[in-house]
Formats: C-alpha cells, sequence, structure tokens
C-alpha cells in the first residue's frame, strides 16, 4: 500500500468518524431536548402515567399529566396531545391549555407528550428537522419534532404482521409502534401497548365523560378537517362542527369512527370506557409525499409549492393556496374545537357542566400568533414549571 493511498484512506475515516460523531450527538440532543412547560394560573396539580400502570413507570412513555380542577364539579375532559408527535399543532393545542387554561366547572386532564418516545426521534428517511421554534415575546422556545411511531430504540424488532389486540384485527407491522393503532392496549404487550393501556386505566378510573385526541393530517389524506367520533359522541361531534363552521370561519367535517377498524383512540376509548372519545384532524402540508423541503420554514408556515401543485391536479382532499396552513391556523383550529365542544356539552349536561375561559380561540390566535399564548420560563413561580 503506497503512503499517499494509506492517506487516503485515514482522511475518509477521519471525516467518517466526524459524522459518526457529528450525528450521534445531534441524535442525543434531540432525544433529550428538554422542554419547559410553564404551569399555568389553572393547573392544580401535576401526575405521572405511571401512577396508574406500574410498568411504564420510569419508562420513557411515563409522560406528564396535567390536572385543571374547577372550583365547582362537573365532568372530566382528557386532552390527549402528541399521539403523533410529529403533528405540532396538537402538542401546542394542548400547551396552550396548561399554560393558559382556567377551569372554572369541571376538570381537564391533559397529555403533553401521550407517546413521549416518538417525539424523541424524527421519521427515519424523512429528513425532518430535529425541532423548531416557535417565538415569544419573552424570547424563543424550542420543541421536539417527533415521530408518529415508538422510538426502536425502545421498542424493536417490529413483528412481520401487526396482530391487534383484542381485536385480533391484522394491522401494517411498524403500527405495533403506533400510539394511535394500538388502543385499549394490553398490560403485558409491548411499550406502545402498554402506554394505551395505562392511559385507559387512567380513563376509567378517573371517569373521563369526554376524550379527545388532537391530530394533523396531510392534505392527500381523506380524513381532514374534521371531528372523528364514536357513536357515543355523533350528536355532540356534529353540533360542535356545525357551530364552528357558521361562527369560528372555518370549515370543519364530522366523520364517524368505523365499528370494524381498530386501533384508533376515536374507536377503542368508546367501546372501553365510559367516556365519549373525538378525534380532531387539521391540515399539515409537511406530512405530504408530493412536498418540499421539510424544513423548519415549511413546517411553520405550511406553504408549499409541491403541494399547492397537486391541489391544481385534484389530488387533495383539502385545498391549499400561496398562504399555505400557518401553525397558528392549525393551533386556533385546535383550541376553538375543543372550546366548542366544552360548550356544546355543557348545554346537554346543565348537571354535569363543563366550562374553561381563558384558552384563546382561533381568531385571536391567528392575530397575535402562536407564541403570544406561551409564558415566560423565566418567570415561572416555585414549583410552577415542568419538563417535557
Amino acid at each position: 500500500m503506497t503512503t499517499r493511498l494509506l492517506v487516503q484512506k485515514i482522511v475518509v475515516a477521519a471525516l467518517g468518524l466526524a459524522l459518526l460523531v457529528s450525528a450521534g450527538l445531534s441524535f442525543h440532543r434531540s432525544r433529550n431536548l428538554a422542554e419547559p412547560v410553564v404551569l399555568g394560573p389553572g393547573v392544580t396539580s401535576v401526575k405521572k402515567l405511571g401512577e396508574y400502570f406500574a410498568p411504564i413507570r420510569g419508562t420513557v412513555n411515563d409522560c406528564n399529566l396535567y390536572v385543571l380542577e374547577g372550583r365547582e364539579p362537573g365532568a372530566t375532559l382528557f386532552v390527549l396531545g402528541g399521539s403523533h408527535a410529529e403533528e405540532p399543532a396538537g402538542r401546542l393545542a394542548a400547551w396552550l391549555l396548561v399554560e393558559n387554561g382556567v377551569v372554572e366547572k369541571g376538570r381537564l386532564i391533559v397529555a403533553l407528550s401521550a407517546s413521549r418516545s416518538a417525539s424523541t426521534m424524527t421519521r427515519l428517511g424523512g429528513a425532518y428537522p430535529p425541532d423548531f421554534t416557535i417565538d415569544t415575546p419573552s424570547g424563543p422556545r424550542t420543541f421536539r419534532m417527533g415521530d408518529r411511531w415508538t422510538n426502536p430504540l425502545d421498542q424493536w424488532p417490529d413483528p412481520e404482521v401487526y396482530i391487534h389486540y383484542p381485536s385480533g384485527q391484522e394491522l401494517a407491522y411498524v403500527d405495533v409502534r403506533n400510539l394511535n393503532r394500538t388502543w385499549p392496549g394490553r398490560p403485558n404487550g409491548t411499550l406502545t401497548e402498554k402506554t394505551a393501556y395505562a392511559f385507559m386505566e387512567m380513563i376509567r378510573r378517573e371517569r373521563v365523560d369526554v376524550a379527545i385526541d388532537l391530530h394533523e393530517a396531510e392534505l392527500q389524506y381523506p380524513v381532514i378537517s374534521t371531528i372523528v367520533t364514536h357513536q357515543k359522541g355523533q350528536e355532540l361531534a356534529t353540533m360542535a362542527a356545525m357551530m364552528l363552521s357558521d361562527m369560528e370561519g372555518f370549515k370543519i367535517g364530522t366523520e364517524f369512527s368505523p365499528l370494524t377498524l381498530h386501533g384508533l383512540s376515536h374507536r377503542e376509548i368508546g367501546d372501553h370506557s365510559q367516556a365519549v372519545s373525538l378525534l380532531f384532524e387539521a391540515p399539515e402540508p409537511f406530512l405530504d409525499a408530493t412536498r418540499g423541503i421539510t424544513s423548519r420554514e415549511q413546517l411553520l408556515t405550511g406553504k408549499d409549492e409541491f403541494v399547492v401543485k397537486a391541489g391544481q391536479h385534484g389530488l387533495l382532499f383539502e385545498k391549499i393556496d400561496e398562504k399555505g396552513w400557518p401553525i397558528a391556523v392549525r393551533v386556533g383550529r385546535h383550541t376553538s374545537s375543543i372550546l366548542q365542544v366544552v360548550e356544546t356539552w355543557s348545554e346537554d349536561h346543565p348537571d354535569k357542566p363543563l366550562a374553561l375561559a381563558g384558552v384563546p380561540r382561533y381568531a385571536e390566535v391567528i392575530e397575535k400568533g402562536v407564541g403570544s399564548f406561551l409564558r415566560d420560563v423565566t418567570k415561572a413561580g416555585k414549583g410552577r414549571l415542568a419538563y417535557e
């Protein structure tokens, strides 16, 4: 071997090692990024999911549960953010509930990172940014950009075919790591199945009346801009959608949960507990197969010329133009939809009401921006700061 060839090999090896170290540091930072949560005036306690199912305790999925207890009794509402951590509007809408919400009647329980493991990585081969930043009056707040599947570092390997429990339905193999395909879970299953089971235990023990799962969908997916509802919540969802479409300035429909499609929260929570189960879908062009570069800017602005082109060819189930689908629009849709469900529920159940104040609606989030409703971390009082 000549000296020149040896030097070339050493240089290539050194470059490879540098890339390996750089990538490893990036993955480590992403997995361990601490996301501060300022406990708003309505938060009365913070629990852990593991309190409801011991095998989850201390695992990566032992997420925080933020409880907002009202002064007057009423119904219990549970909101899941981060079931799919690559859908940030759901997590951010839940964040606004925790940092701003005040429950006057009833009780609200919020999960910001329902599938916390999935928030510690991005989609393999998707070229997603590891995080994104929201500007606030007190400075930037950075959040993890996750995936829809549990991190394979936490659950591996995948089976050839995923058999859903307890239905026995065959699903895509990778969905064994998809929290929204493993409901109602099982106590001796995978980490993802145990996580769903823990949430079901919490829902049953806390006597949750309404459960809302916050999501976003690509514009090429037919179930979009809608409230998906279990049959127990059809009247609630339909009335809420009608009021939102009429009063809030955005269109939202209603879809009924298929009786024979298993594993999804809107089906299994309603089937296996006393709760009415709903799922919200807002548009997210970042997820579309026809998208351009998956940058932080694209994620936050919702602008993409390739998705617009797909729409011009009739390939989309939701409209898009040069204005895109900004994060404020998507978050505002979720906050207004939650508030409308609360109002509609209370009208129908005066003996068991819900009353939630302090949470911005659609128009206000668009006008002021998401960051305007994220509190100053440096001014959080003693014991009023948590981390995701």
